[in-house]
C-alpha cells in the first residue's frame, strides 16, 4: 500500500513538473472566441479543451498543471524551511537543556500566539501594489514556512532528549567527541524518520495554506496561475452554477492532499509512538 501511494504521488508531481510537455497550451494563451467553453469542446484546427476554459478562453487543464507548480512548490519549500528551523531549534533545546531549553521553548510558545494572518496582511500592505511572481512566491514561502516550525521543534526536542542519553552517545562523549560531532553523527541521523513523517503532514497543510492565501488575493498574481487564484475565479455563485468545470483546480487540490495524507497515515502506523517528554518548567 505505501508503495502504491508513493507511486501515485510521484506521478502527480511528475505531471506538474512536466507541465510544459503535457499541457496542450501555454497557461496564458487565450482563445477569445471560446470563453467558458465546456469540457471536450473542440475549436477548429485545435486540440480539445479537456476540462473547459475560463472567462478568457484559457485552457483549464493546462492552467491546472502549471498552477500545480506554484502550489506544490510552495508546500514543499515552506515545509523544508519549517523543518529546518524546527530541527535546529529543537536540537539546541533538547541537546543542551537547562536555561537554553527554557528560553527556546518559551519563545516557541510565544511564537504560536502571534496573529499570523494579520501580520501577513500588514506585510503585504507595506509592499508595492504589483510585485513579481517570484517575489510573491518567496513571500508566501517565508510566511507559511515561518509559521509552522514550532510543532516540529517540539518533536525534535523530545527525540533529542532521549537520544542524548543513549549508550553510544555517552560513549562517544566519553572519548572526547564534541557537541557538533555528536549532533551530526549520532543525533540528526536518528531524527530522519521523524522529519519525513512531519514532511508528509506539513506539505498538504502548506499547499492548502497557499491555496487559501491565493484565493484571498495574497498569492501569485495573474497571468501566472496557482490553484488558489484559479479557484478565486469560481467564487461567484452564478459563475459556479453555469460553469462547474471552473472547480477543476479544486479537484487537483483534493487529489494531492488525499494522497499525501494517505502516505502520512501509513508512515505514522509504522513509526513508534513518541515518548512523552514534558516541557521545561
Amino acid at each position: 500500500m505505501p508503495k502504491i501511494v508513493a507511486t501515485i504521488l510521484l506521478l502527480l508531481h511528475a505531471a506538474v513538473i512536466f507541465a510544459g510537455f503535457l499541457a496542450p497550451y501555454d497557461y496564458a494563451e487565450q482563445h477569445r472566441d471560446y470563453p467558458y467553453a465546456a469540457p471536450m469542446t473542440r475549436p477548429q484546427s485545435a486540440p480539445v479543451f479537456l476540462v473547459g476554459t475560463d472567462g478568457y478562453g484559457r485552457d483549464l487543464f493546462s492552467r491546472t498543471l502549471y498552477g500545480g507548480r506554484i502550489s506544490i512548490a510552495t508546500g514543499i519549500v515552506a515545509t523544508a524551511l519549517a523543518l529546518g528551523i524546527g530541527l535546529v531549534w529543537g536540537t539546541a533545546a533538547g541537546f543542551f537543556g537547562g536555561w537554553l531549553d527554557r528560553v527556546l521553548m518559551r519563545g516557541a510558545e510565544l511564537f504560536l500566539a502571534l496573529p499570523w494572518l494579520y501580520l501577513l496582511l500588514a506585510v503585504r500592505a507595506f509592499l508595492p501594489l504589483h510585485i513579481s511572481a517570484v517575489q510573491s512566491f518567496f513571500l508566501l514561502v517565508a510566511i507559511i514556512g515561518s509559521v509552522g516550525w514550532v510543532r516540529p521543534a517540539r518533536l525534535v526536542r523530545g527525540a533529542v532528549l532521549s537520544l542524548r542519553e543513549r549508550p553510544y552517545v555517552e560513549a562517544a562523549r566519553g572519548f572526547g567527541a564534541g557537541p557538533v560531532y555528536l549532533i551530526r553523527r549520532h543525533i540528526w541521523p536518528e531524527t530522519v524518520p521523524l522529519l519525513l513523517t512531519q514532511a508528509t503532514l506539513l506539505i498538504p497543510q502548506y499547499i492548502l495554506a497557499e491555496v487559501t492565501l491565493s484565493f484571498l488575493g495574497l498569492g501569485v498574481g495573474e497571468p501566472v496561475p496557482s490553484w488558489g487564484s484559479m479557484l478565486a475565479d469560481a467564487r461567484q455563485y452564478h459563475s459556479l452554477v453555469a460553469h462547474p468545470w471552473m472547480l477543476a483546480p479544486g479537484a487537483a487540490v483534493f487529489a494531492v492532499l488525499l494522497v499525501y495524507l494517505l502516505l502520512a497515515a501509513r508512515l505514522l502506523e509504522r513509526s513508534p509512538a513518541p515518548a512523552k517528554v514534558p516541557l521545561p518548567n
